[in-house]
């Protein structure tokens, strides 16, 4: 992709299974993209500097030019550990605390993520406190959803992350479609939405959080016992999920104003559809606009 600008740094977000980098311009632009299933696990294998390399050769980055990562990259089995600020951290320490990284032509910064050292509910948070540093804006006091493998459920002050909580939703629901008695449930599903079992699987779960393991069981029942398709039973599971995380979230207390949901594409209309249908306010984000967001004000603080 030819480059009709100066790139001023490159920006990389580094997931589990994905990874995404961008070249950006002084002005914010984004001057070119690449992404890739290169995540952490497969960069393990591979190397995470000839990944990294590699990326940027196709972007045609000049020599030199400096690279600030969020995510697992920072992680323990990362590339570099990039440690952790502590709860309640400002999101605006984040660039000071960046790791170097030793490159033999680069300048490369690892962002950390942020610990909740609460011995009662200890949790660790990696990636999405990039994605809060590009949305928090204001003095308020909010509440932020993340969905994704590990939904996260965040309490912002201002710029400062106040606490969170993680979710499993999203891996649980892997584990119940590939590893459980359900797999047989969800056998042959087309991929086609069914809004009806989606909705009662999230309001019946939201009503009576307490018996999310039971009604998982009653999808299989429904499904031999009255003839429920595969894509209404992998649905009914999602809503399932969906309806008792966002049970618990609520329970921490919203302040009193609406839910922001930061997310893109399928997850974010799943969340959206169940925020509506439980009448609760909400205002969306894009999730990749966000991430993109707080590597470029990390960057502007490290090379200012």
């Amino acid at each position: 992709m030819a480059i009709h600008s100066t790139p001023r740094f490159a920006a990389v977000d580094w997931g589990t299974s994905s990874f995404r980098a961008w070249l950006v311009d002084a002005a914010g632009r984004v001057l070119a993209e690449r992404r890739s299933a290169q995540g952490m696990t497969a960069a393990r294998e591979t190397g995470f500097r000839e990944i990294l390399d590699s990326h940027l050769a196709a972007m045609q980055a000049p020599e030199g030019l400096g690279v600030v990562i969020c995510g697992m990259a920072g992680a323990r089995q990362g590339w570099v550990e990039a440690g952790y600020l502590d709860c309640p951290a400002p999101l605006d320490d984040l660039a000071a605390c960046a790791i170097r990284v030793a490159h033999p032509a680069r300048d490369i910064r690892i962002l950390p993520g942020v610990a909740q050292r609460d011995a009662d509910h200890p949790d660790v948070i990696r990636g999405e406190e990039t994605q809060l540093l590009g949305v928090a804006h204001g003095k308020d006091a909010q509440t932020v959803v993340m969905p994704g493998t590990h939904s996260k459920w965040v309490r912002l002050e201002g710029s400062t992350l106040a606490s969170f909580s993680t979710h499993m939703t999203g891996e649980i629901f892997q584990a119940l479609t590939n590893a459980t008695l359900l797999k047989h449930a969800v056998e042959g599903a087309q991929g086609r939405r069914d809004h009806t079992a989606f909705r009662a699987g999230v309001a019946e779960t939201f009503a009576a959080p307490a018996g999310w393991s039971s009604r998982l069981f009653e999808v299989r029942g429904r499904q031999l016992l009255f003839g429920a398709d595969a894509d209404a039973a992998r649905d009914r599971i999602s809503g399932i999920l969906i309806g008792a995380e966002i049970a618990a979230g609520l329970a921490q207390g919203t302040g009193g104003s609406p839910v922001r949901i930061l997310a893109s594409g399928r997850l974010a209309d799943l969340y959206i559809e169940a925020f509506d249908l439980l009448g609760i306010a909400f205002a969306v984000e894009d999730a990749d606009r966000a991430v993109l967001a707080g590597l470029t004000l990390a960057a502007g603080r490290i090379w200012p």
